[in-house]
């Protein structure tokens, strides 16, 4: 049962998206949690010291994907 579920897909420039990154990776960092706001309502993560991480890429004709997996 999932207690809740929050997917979003925007189109940035590359440097919204690197200062995206660095917000996540301070975060994790400094408060050992994740927090992110979505329609006005704040969500804090707790994240312990040892984290799964599974990296994917996809090279196509049709494009190129990264995926970034986190899972505790």
């Amino acid at each position: 049962m999932k207690l809740l579920e929050l997917e979003t897909e925007q189109t940035v420039n590359r440097e919204e998206l690197a200062a995206q990154l660095r917000e996540l990776a301070d975060s994790l960092a400094r408060h050992n949690e994740i927090s992110f706001k979505r329609e006005g309502l704040q969500y804090r993560v707790k994240v312990p010291n040892d984290v799964n991480v599974e990296v994917e890429i996809e090279i196509g004709e049709d494009g190129t994907s990264l995926e970034i997996e986190m899972s505790w």
